[in-house]
């Protein structure tokens, strides 16, 4: 075996699997209190390896060698969230459930494990906004939670979005899952007020260096942020987060340009915001933190159909459309009419009393230096906390003083607003595997990456466990091969990754290729930019280039494909023996139209 590079030493036997579960979670975060939905959706996009997801769902297919749910999984687990549940359809649980028993990269992540939940209701073609709607979900989000696809590689840390979202949010509770008390309303929406927290949504560049070309994209339109008293450390992710008014998908833009004839803009967006940035390079992807009253907010909408089209949308189009907050149930949910006690009125008053921005010992003074007088020392009896008529206010404006006067109905209704985190650049990265294109171009990235990076592979060609010939040439910095691989003479294998249980006989040259587990290559077989299926073979002298081929599909000797999926459509013959061939068709003529 030669290799581009000299071997590293690779554990012997088993403690691989150590390392695995060692090394991307070396560093744990506290418990922040968030729960996680993962939802695991059918992946009609990857169709040539989930024809059949009763054995083989989305959430399995592999992503360098390791299950496509792990990588949500272990985002969680390295921010801290442990209350994590997997949504599936029925017809998939049981085998996402076995692959959690018994998949090593599902084993080593931390305890305690996800729980599964398959909701009666929930088929493989059901919104992500009715997922939210089924009563099994609403019955356990208990608290503010997180919405993640299953098909999510994500670099950046997400306890650096927690932070973020807290912070704008300035959430005096912090998050409130797991509180038997909490009723689903929080404290906070950038001032103590006694409002409710808004959410925070993730965009990410499509048109990156490395994208992937002809990526879905999504059409957003943001506005700035006020400046905050205090400006965000360096690095901070705040700086990045703007307040989004517009949400909808490319396809939906490209509909309303066309039955409009342009895309009109509504007067009352140009009057709430004086700054508006409309992007189209962006794309969603899927990562949501929401408060709970949102779940109300779905259930009453039966309408919504899609979380990042309808509810983000809707919601973001509510700060602004005047009377919009109300057709959406709006009132209702953000001022729910409840008793409080004393007890409760005075924490509630002594919240609203304490001024952050007073409290902050990072404002600039101005005074004059020829004229300074020491600080009056504050008596035993002074009061610890100074309250609002002890601090100088400024004047209320007749706005505030009349909605003061009026009924809770009769107010204004104030909106949380929904933000956005816009992601710049590709690194680090974040991208939603679900194409093919992604699924190949994302592996082939996390193959190159090294300890002590998290998404790392410990071993990346573990020796001990794979069988390769003597006179073979192996890419060690681009290639990653899984345990049991069999490798014959005379290879050449370059930029792939091999899944566990694969042969390549002599000769065959595999260049940018992903080989899912048990695929069986023949004698100088070439591939070039081809996704492989399980168990699928590729016989003797073929040559693919820029191919998908199915889960078991054969490809026969000495075949020449470029830029096919390779797939068997099943019922097809049964069909063409049920069409009634007339004459006319039978004796080889055809059909003569117009005659």
């Amino acid at each position: 075996m030669v290799l581009s590079e000299p071997a590293k030493q690779v554990p012997i036997g088993n403690k691989e699997h150590q390392i695995i579960s060692r090394m991307p979670h070396a560093i744990t975060m506290p418990n922040p209190g968030f729960q996680a939905l993962i939802l695991c959706g059918p992946g009609l996009s990857l169709n040539t390896f989930t024809s059949n997801p009763e054995e083989f769902p989305k959430a399995l297919v592999p992503i360098a060698n390791r299950p496509m749910v792990w990588y949500p999984l272990d985002w969680c687990y390295r921010m801290g969230i442990t209350n994590i549940y997997l949504i599936t359809p029925a017809s998939s649980k049981t085998a996402i459930d076995a692959a959690l028993s018994q998949n090593p990269h599902l084993t080593s992540l931390p305890s305690p494990r996800a729980d599964i939940l398959a909701p009666e209701g929930l088929t493989q073609t059901s919104g992500t906004a009715e997922i939210l709607r089924l009563p099994e979900v609403q019955t356990i989000v208990t608290g503010d939670f997180i919405v993640l696809p299953c098909d999510l590689v994500c670099e950046l840390p997400g306890e650096s979005l927690l932070e973020s979202w807290m912070v704008l949010q300035a959430s005096l509770n912090g998050a409130s899952a797991g509180n038997a008390s909490y009723q689903g309303h929080g404290h906070g929406n950038s001032t103590e007020e006694g409002g409710r927290r808004g959410g925070l949504g993730v965009w990410y560049n499509a048109k990156t260096s490395d994208g992937v070309k002809n990526e879905e994209k999504d059409f957003i339109m943001t506005t700035p942020l006020e400046d905050p008293v205090v400006p965000p450390p360096a690095g901070s992710l705040r700086k990045q987060v703007t307040k989004l008014c517009y949400a909808t998908s490319g396809d939906s833009l490209k509909d309303i340009v066309e039955e409009k004839e342009g895309f009109p803009l509504r007067h009352g967006l140009l009057r709430r915001y004086s700054r508006i940035r409309l992007l189209q390079s962006y794309r969603d992807a899927h990562i949501y933190l929401f408060p709970h009253w949102i779940m109300e907010m779905v259930k009453r909408n039966e309408s919504f159909d899609t979380i990042g089209e309808d509810l983000i949308g809707w919601w973001a189009k509510a700060t602004w459309q005047n009377g919009l907050g109300e057709k959406l149930g709006l009132r209702d949910i953000l001022s729910p009419s409840r008793q409080k006690d004393s007890i409760d009125g005075e924490v509630e008053h002594l919240a609203e009393s304490i001024s952050i921005h007073n409290l902050s010992s990072t404002q600039t003074s101005s005074f004059s230096s020829r004229n300074l007088t020491p600080p009056k020392t504050p008596s035993p009896s002074s009061s610890v906390l100074q309250t609002k008529s002890s601090q100088p206010q400024p004047p209320k404006s007749a706005n505030t003083t009349k909605n003061a006067k009026l009924s809770p109905k009769e107010r204004p209704l104030s909106i949380p607003p929904i933000l956005a985190y816009l992601h710049p650049t590709n690194t680090p990265l974040i991208r939603r595997v679900d194409t093919t294109p992604s699924l190949l171009q994302t592996s082939l990235y996390l193959a190159i990456l090294s300890p002590p990076h998290p998404l790392s592979h410990p071993s990346p060609i573990p020796t001990s466990t794979c069988t390769i010939a003597p006179r073979t040439t192996i890419d060690q910095k681009t290639c990653l091969l899984d345990m049991n691989v069999s490798v014959a003479e005379k290879c050449v294998i370059k930029e792939c990754i091999i899944g566990a249980g694969c042969t390549i006989a002599t000769g065959a040259r595999l260049t940018r290729c992903l080989l899912m587990d048990g695929v069986s290559i023949g004698e100088k077989v070439q591939l070039v930019n081809c996704t492989v299926g399980r168990r699928a073979v590729i016989r003797n002298g073929a040559d693919l280039r820029d191919c998908e081929v199915e889960i078991g599909f054969v490809v026969g000797e000495g075949e020449e494909k470029k830029g096919e999926k390779l797939m068997v459509f099943e019922g097809l013959d049964e069909d063409m023996d049920d069409v009634d061939m007339g004459e006319d068709e039978m004796d080889g003529n055809g059909l003569e139209i117009g005659a």
